[in-house]
């Protein structure tokens, strides 16, 4: 029997960055099959065609990439180049096996991304922005990375979303900072989710640079 849905919790619940890099070095191996097949999870899926469908571009930065399974749905999709950053080595070392990727950054959003300012045409997010994880503050390092008129679209856990106050930040960076915002709802999970979590709801957030 799968221990994933354990290990969901224990990264929910995660209180630091070292906690999560631990949580993620364990889960990497068998992330794919242990836990995103067997929940029938979606939300890498729903989030870049939802960047396709905006319109987004190359180069794209994949933030919180995981194992690559955001990015590899944006590479069938004809997108690229696109590169990965995230907290988790092991987690990147899974990724780059995909061979849909041009480059890794082994990062801590909190404490920014080490790439030049304006690197990105469009940057994307599928489950980084979650319990246990990286609250709005990392915008911050996400738009100093990305071009003018650069194309996002992030998905935001919807109770971590009203918890973190990310409807009050996105509202005051539409004020100079970035414009055509639109939120939509969607669920993380399909129908084949028998997990504790499997009715929860993310909420992909799309707008442009300014």
């Amino acid at each position: 029997m799968s221990k994933k849905p354990e290990q969901l919790a224990a990264v929910y619940a995660a209180s630091t960055p070292q906690e999560a890099r631990e949580h993620y070095a364990e889960w990497a191996g068998d992330y794919d099959e242990g836990f995103a097949a067997r929940e029938d999870y979606q939300l890498p899926t729903l989030t870049a065609r939802a960047f396709v469908a905006s319109g987004g571009q190359g180069p794209v930065l994949d933030v919180g990439a995981g194992t690559g399974l955001c990015g590899a749905v944006l590479s069938g999709l004809g997108v690229g180049p696109i590169d990965a950053v995230d907290i988790s080595a092991e987690m990147l070392d899974q990724a780059m096996r995909k061979d849909v990727y041009r480059d890794s950054i082994l990062a801590d959003l909190n404490e920014g991304i080490p790439a030049p300012r304006e690197s990105y045409a469009g940057i994307v997010s599928s489950g980084t922005f979650t319990h246990g994880h990286v609250g709005p503050d990392a915008l911050s390092a996400l738009l100093r990375v990305a071009r003018h008129g650069a194309q996002f679209t992030l998905s935001v856990n919807s109770v971590h979303f009203t918890e973190m106050g990310f409807d009050e930040v996105f509202r005051k960076l539409a004020e100079d900072q970035i414009e055509n915002l639109v939120l939509s709802e969607v669920p993380i999970y399909g129908d084949l989710a028998l997990g504790e979590h499997k009715d929860d709801t993310a909420i992909i957030v799309q707008f442009e640079k300014s």
